[in-house]
């Protein structure tokens, strides 16, 4: 067996990381009764942090290691598995392009909050309705934060680990495990094992009213792991895109400026700043596939 190969079919290890997934949740539910049974935030942080270290970060590494024999390379976390030489320009562009797509994704989310279904399917859109009022409140409480020791402390919680256990389960567990052998020996692009992991990635989340841009930057981030063959570039946009929101929310909160205020941008007067961000975001998610073509 190669240092990357897997000991099984990607079905059976597919069940496996299942099974796996489920026992690190049930030790993380079982470690919930060492806190206070209280609805406080420091609770919910511990949980929250407990969660995703438990159900995402964990599991992955532990599969990883569990299959190969080179984990970092399988995972696309080396820097052997990288196939484009100017990674520092590719990592700046990512950044630059995920500031500039907030307008847009504000826009995209705006429109997929009109979201109406037919009548016969009302019960359903009430509890998609309350699942989303819900997930806001929870988010605004996360959030609340007024001192920099605050800020730091969310930015932990609610971008950085989210963004390793995330990427690392996404489009670095799951990619590999839907990507077919032909496709990777011919090292093309695996697009149905993005958009299937981009499609996961955005249902897991279980907020219906951003689906669509939750997704659509699921795709984002694995097209980008397939060109460069590095994790850590989405990892980096992942944690971008995450911490913006948490700074934003924090300045809101700090200077009593209105919540929805950098929401907004991109839709009702703003509109237009919200095209021009997507179309700026199209010309940039090219130029990083240029940068990534390898050189004749």
């Amino acid at each position: 067996m190669t240092s990357t190969q897997l000991p099984h079919t990607k079905g059976i290890c597919l069940l496996q990381w299942l099974g796996i997934v489920m026992l690190f949740v049930i030790i993380g539910v079982s470690m919930g009764v060492v806190f206070p049974p209280n609805d406080s935030v420091v609770r919910l942080k511990w949980l929250q942090l407990i969660q995703s270290v438990g159900c995402l970060l964990v599991p992955a590494l532990f599969v990883a290691y569990l299959w190969t024999r080179r984990p970092m390379e399988w995972l696309r976390l080396s820097c052997k598995t990288a196939k484009v030489v100017p990674l520092g320009r590719v990592c700046v562009l990512s950044v630059v392009l995920m500031l500039v797509a907030m307008p847009g994704i504000n826009l995209l989310n705006h429109l997929n909050q009109q979201l109406v279904l037919p009548a016969c399917l009302a019960g359903i859109e009430a509890w998609m309705k309350q699942a989303e009022e819900a997930a806001e409140a929870l988010l605004e409480r996360f959030l609340a934060a007024d001192t920099l020791w605050g800020l730091l402390i969310n930015i932990g919680l609610m971008a950085l680990v989210p963004a390793l256990g995330e990427e690392m389960t996404f489009r670095g567990v799951l990619l590999n495990l839907f990507t077919n052998e032909q496709t990777e020996h011919r090292r093309s692009i695996p697009h149905a094992a993005i958009w299937a992991t981009a499609i996961l990635f955005s249902a897991v989340h279980m907020q219906f009213y951003g689906f669509v841009p939750r997704m659509l930057l699921g795709a984002l981030f694995g097209y980008v792991v397939s060109w460069t063959g590095l994790l850590w570039v989405s990892i980096l946009m992942h944690f971008v895109n995450n911490a913006t929101a948490v700074v934003c929310y924090f300045i809101a909160t700090r200077y009593h400026l209105n919540q929805d205020l950098f929401d907004s941008i991109g839709t009702g007067d703003t509109l237009w700043l919200g095209i021009v961000s997507l179309c700026l975001a199209a010309g940039m998610f090219y130029w990083i596939y240029r940068l990534c073509q390898p050189k004749e």
